[in-house]
């Protein structure tokens, strides 16, 4: 898999960049399925809802199975068209990522493409803002006059977040017009 392969640490503290080092895994950003490959031992089966859970991607699905497979640790899948125990890589696992990250795929765009449609009808998705020019001039003054970003947020009726949030924004718009 990896062609500049150098020798993998191996053992309970063996990481999957060990194995092929110049491809960044998910895994890293997902605490708990790292502590699971790290703690799981050969002779282990590794029970998962989808094959998709491994990864996020057909790589990366595909590294993790492949390092499992080699430290001897079995996958019983739950639910999908791979369902069942496996020890060793085969077309129905291969098959299981790949459509999962076609579907995966499909969701990103449609979704895109359903934000990019409202936007074109004028629709902005999100929440509406709950400062209105009223509650920043309020805000504003009210900083101006020394009070506590505290006072402010209970006396405008919201946040201590909001608070410091638009007074940031008032800051950074300012800021270029005095420089």
């Amino acid at each position: 898999m990896c062609a500049n392969r150098t020798a993998p640490a191996r053992g309970p503290r063996a990481r999957h960049n060990d194995f092929c080092p110049f491809v960044r895994l998910a895994t890293e950003d997902r605490p708990d399925l790292q502590r699971v490959l790290d703690y799981i031992r050969d002779g282990d089966l590794l029970t998962v809802q989808e094959v998709d859970r491994l990864g996020r991607n057909l790589l990366e699905g595909l590294i993790v199975l492949n390092d499992l497979y080699q430290r001897g640790v079995g996958v019983k899948v739950l639910e999908g068209i791979a369902a069942g125990e496996h020890t060793e890589r085969s077309l129905i696992i291969d098959l299981a990522l790949a459509l999962a990250e076609d579907r995966r795929r499909d969701i990103v765009r449609k979704t895109r493409n359903g934000l990019e449609a409202a936007r074109a009808r004028g629709k902005v998705g999100g929440r509406c803002p709950v400062v209105d020019d009223d509650k920043l001039a309020v805000i504003l003054a009210r900083r101006k006059r020394g009070e506590t970003i505290r006072t402010i947020a209970a006396g405008v009726g919201v946040s201590i977040g909001v608070v410091h949030n638009t007074l940031a924004a008032a800051r950074s718009e300012s800021e270029p017009a005095e420089s």
